[in-house]
């Protein structure tokens, strides 16, 4: 056994040489198609797989770069800040929640908006914050939704809404369900002004942000793979006790079923954006 200890020496790593590691973040896997993937050739991609094309989830800021001709966004109302009306508490307590999501993240709440323009065309938009509680709907975004729809009436202008979103925000309980009437109040009024609006779907779109304005435009626009619906999937079979389709709630099986227009893969929303605006707005004085 004289040559295995040679060998064992002689591959030994010494005590003191220090371990190799790989930089956190180089790499990632799709949860798709499960290949190994180099991260800034994902970034690179616009957040997409370059072997299978499935989206990944976008920075709020860099989709505001995709879509929006460059410096063009006038953002408005961001210093509104959501406040703990209801002194909720789970194991933290809402304020606390509040201040390390607007620490982390950047922003005061979950929805950025203001005027900005696509290809060109002036138009009041808006962009749901996932990174921030999931993209909650609160009295702070329900504020802000609604007040986009009003400036578009006054300002005679479109309105787009790119929706990711977990849905109402639990801890302001019926202050946080009241933005779904209250938004809805704001849209039916600009559709009765005769202005449009786009729905941008994305990954996920659920719960109160769903079942109000993001399933109301007059285009609805998503991404692939999108999961879309009000209760998820799990919530659904564990009601009904019943075995869901494949690819129930997502963007396909929406399309099938005739619940929105099309789906718009990333590269090609601000494209396919510029082109409905301008079908939209050709008779808008």
């Amino acid at each position: 056994m004289v040559w295995w200890d040679r060998k064992n020496k002689a591959t030994e790593r010494p005590a003191s040489a220090p371990k190799r590691s790989v930089p956190e973040g180089l790499f990632q896997k799709c949860t798709a198609c499960q290949a190994v993937l180099d991260t800034s050739r994902v970034v690179e991609a616009l957040r997409c797989c370059p072997a299978c094309g499935a989206h990944f989830a976008m920075p709020t800021e860099e989709r505001i770069q995709l879509v929006l001709d460059p410096g063009s966004f006038q953002e408005e109302d961001a210093a509104l800040e959501p406040v703990d009306a209801l002194g909720f508490r789970d194991t933290r307590g809402y304020g606390e929640r509040l201040r390390l999501a607007q620490e982390a993240v950047g922003v005061s709440d979950a929805f950025r908006s203001g005027l900005g323009t696509i290809a060109g065309q002036p138009a009041m938009v808006g962009f749901f914050v996932f990174e921030f509680m999931g993209g909650s709907m609160g009295s702070v975004v329900g504020e802000k939704v609604t007040r986009l729809f009003e400036r578009a009436e006054e300002r005679r202008l479109p309105a787009v809404i790119f929706s990711a979103s977990g849905g109402a925000r639990m801890q302001e309980g019926i202050l946080s369900l009241m933005q779904m009437a209250k938004t809805t109040a704001a849209l039916a009024r600009l559709r009765r002004a005769g202005l449009p609006y786009v729905s941008v779907l994305l990954h996920p779109t659920t719960g109160g942000v769903a079942a109000s304005f993001a399933m109301l435009g007059d285009v609805i626009l998503a991404e692939p793979g999108a999961l879309i619906g009000f209760a998820g999937p799990r919530v659904i079979e564990q009601t009904i006790r019943q075995k869901l389709p494949e690819g129930f709630q997502r963007s396909e099986f929406l399309l099938e079923h005739g619940m929105i227009d099309a789906i718009v893969p990333r590269a090609e929303l601000r494209q396919r954006l510029a082109q409905v605006l301008g079908l939209l707005c050709g008779g808008v004085p």
